[in-house]
This record gives structure tokens, C-alpha cells and sequence, in this order.
């Protein structure tokens, strides 16, 4: 709802009064966006909580803006060049969002017209919200960076994670074969359930344990630098091997020779989601729109695990910093 105060237009936001604790995220009146050519205001229905918001509310990255949210799903509000009609239902992500310029912890949100893609499917807005980062990146990696073809192996690795669990889904959607590792073994039959072939308990020597080492096709590594040279030694001549996660923390790859540690005619690639938005990453290239109808089709289960208003936003926060959402969770403005 825009409101009027002293002529300007304003919104309903979730501000970032400073760095630290759940009290830092505020709720106040801000002015609303105005439409920019070349960008798209949109009425924000719904977004999904991602960790790199906890991580900002921190201040643990160097960048913040005082409204979080790196996406969201709405309806578009204003669209001066005419790239998208008022009315149109959008997914948006990155660009800046959350970091550089407001977010989508808001009412309204204005983003540039290379992060927005249309969504031509009747789902609704809180499991629509769970699609964008998550479904997006998981895509791009498994059909752009490994270039994932039906019956292949693939192995993935920290697949619990909401990334983890999309990326699986659609691999199996997509007629691959699954292996998935997890830290804890009561989670195998999770991961069974949702198409894979087994659980394997993750560890830094999986190569030595796997019966299927130097025959895996491809391996999407959610775990980090502290694997994937490990992920590496499963692959088969040809192999291809996607960092894209960094559940096992950032510490970084001591004395990596590529000559000494990387075996021949396998390939290594990397993707974060931050490039969306960039030269050659526009939003509009991943088929949000064809995901969106797969789910509801029922090909898969895209649904968060749970599902928060607009006011109890602390307590997303406090689930999401706990650990315990395991899965996606998203935020409803209505």
C-alpha cells in the first residue's frame, strides 16, 4: 500500500538501522521508488530469505544497503522503456539488490530490467518466491556450467541445503542419475525420496570411498574449497566439476597446482548468482517461467518449508540463523 506524506509517496519497509542482531532489522516508512528507464518498479508480493542477508545484517560483507532481499516475486508497478507491461508477473534477483541498492524487504522494489523475468504461471505468490535465487542457480549450474544431459551420473554434494534439494529435483526431473551427500545419515531417505539414487555421508576423502570414483560425469559442489578438489578425483576423462557453494566454509585452497592436483581433459567451472543482471547472465535467459510450470504441473515439489508474514521477520531471521529451516523459507506481503 503507497501512502502519501508531504507529497511523496512512501512504503512500508524493513530497514537495516546498523550491524549486528535480529533488533537491527526495523520496520518504517521510506519513499517509494521511482520509476528509471531502464529499470522496473515492482510491487512486491513475496521474496525468499537467503543466508546472504543474515550475512549482511551482520556486516559481514562489505557491502549493505539499508533495505535487504536479493529477490523477489510481484507484479510490475512501472516500466518506463515498455520492457514489461504494468501488471505483468515477475521474478527479480540480484543486481545490486540487498547490497548496492534496495532490496526487496519492501513493498516496492525498483530493478534494473536485466534481473527481472517474466512469469507466465498462476502459482501462488509464497511458492512462486521460493523459485528465483534458488532455481535460477541451480539451473545455470546443472544445464550451463555441467551441461547435464539425461542418464549421466551426477553427484551433489551438500544436497540438503534449499540449493542442494532444487538442484536435485530438477536433475532428476531431467533424467540424470543422483548421488547425494549430507552431513547426517538420517537424512538418506530425505534424499531417496526426492529422487536420488542414495545418500553418501559427505567427507573430504569421498573419492577413496565412492565405488563409482573416475565414472562420475558431473559433480555440483555446494560444499566449497574445502572439496572440490576432492570432487575433482571422481570425475572421468571429460568430467566436468561446478563450485557453487561454500557450505564448508570460505577458507581458501592452500598451494592449488593445477599441474599437480587436476587430472586431464577433466573441466572445472565456478557460478555465483551475483553475475545475474551482467553481460551474458540476463535473468530473462533462465526459463523461470517453464520451472514454474513444472511445479505446477507436479513434475516436482518446489514448495518452502515454511512460509512468514511480512511483520515476523525477526523471527525468519532467527530460524534461518539457527539452521533448523532446512529448506527455503519465504515472506508473504499480503
Amino acid at each position: 500500500m503507497v501512502r502519501e506524506a508531504a507529497g511523496t509517496e512512501t512504503m512500508r519497509a524493513i530497514v537495516l538501522t546498523g550491524f549486528g542482531g535480529l533488533d537491527k532489522l526495523v520496520y518504517t516508512e521510506i519513499p517509494k521508488p521511482r520509476p528509471k528507464h531502464g529499470e522496473v518498479v515492482i510491487a512486491v508480493k513475496a521474496f525468499g530469505l537467503n543466508h546472504a542477508e543474515m550475512h549482511m545484517r551482520r556486516g559481514e560483507w562489505a557491502e549493505a544497503a539499508e533495505v535487504s532481499g536479493i529477490e523477489c516475486v510481484g507484479v510490475v508497478d512501472s516500466c518506463p522503456d515498455g520492457t514489461f507491461d504494468v501488471g505483468d508477473r515477475v521474478a527479480a534477483l540480484m543486481g545490486g539488490l540487498g547490497r548496492t541498492i534496495n532490496g526487496s524487504y519492501a513493498e516496492y522494489t525498483r530493478v534494473r530490467t536485466a534481473n527481472v523475468a517474466r512469469i507466465d504461471v498462476d502459482l501462488p505468490w509464497s511458492q512462486l518466491a521460493a523459485l528465483p535465487e534458488t532455481y535460477a542457480t541451480a539451473w545455470t549450474c546443472l544445464f550451463r556450467s555441467l551441461e547435464l544431459e539425461p542418464g549421466q551420473l551426477l553427484l551433489i554434494r551438500g544436497a540438503t541445503s534449499s540449493f542442494g534439494q532444487a538442484a536435485l529435483k530438477m536433475a532428476v526431473n531431467a533424467g540424470a542419475r543422483v548421488i547425494a551427500t549430507t552431513r547426517k545419515p538420517e537424512q538418506f531417505t530425505t534424499l531417496t525420496a526426492m529422487g536420488a539414487l542414495r545418500g553418501e555421508l559427505e567427507g573430504p576423502d569421498l573419492a577413496r570411498r565412492l565405488p563409482e570414483a573416475k565414472s562420475v560425469d558431473a559433480v555440483l559442489d555446494l560444499v566449497g574449497n574445502s572439496t572440490i578438489l576432492d570432487s575433482l578425483d571422481l570425475l572421468h576423462r571429460g568430467g566436468r566439476a561446478c563450485l557453487a557453494g561454500w557450505l564448508g566454509g570460505l577458507a581458501p585452497i592452500p598451494d592449488f597446482n593445477p599441474l599437480a592436483r587436476m587430472a586431464s581433459g577433466v573441466y572445472l567451472t565456478f557460478f555465483g548468482s551475483f553475475v545475474f543482471g551482467t553481460p551474458g547472465f540476463p535473468l530473462a535467459d533462465v526459463p523461470l517461467s517453464d520451472i514454474a510450470a513444472q511445479v505446477q504441473a507436479g513434475e516436482f515439489d518446489a514448495s518452502p518449508v515454511r512460509v512468514f508474514s511480512f511483520d515476523d521477520i525477526r523471527e525468519a531471521h532467527q530460524v534461518m540463523e539457527s539452521g533448523h529451516a532446512n529448506g527455503k523459507m519465504v515472506v508473504t506481503l499480503d
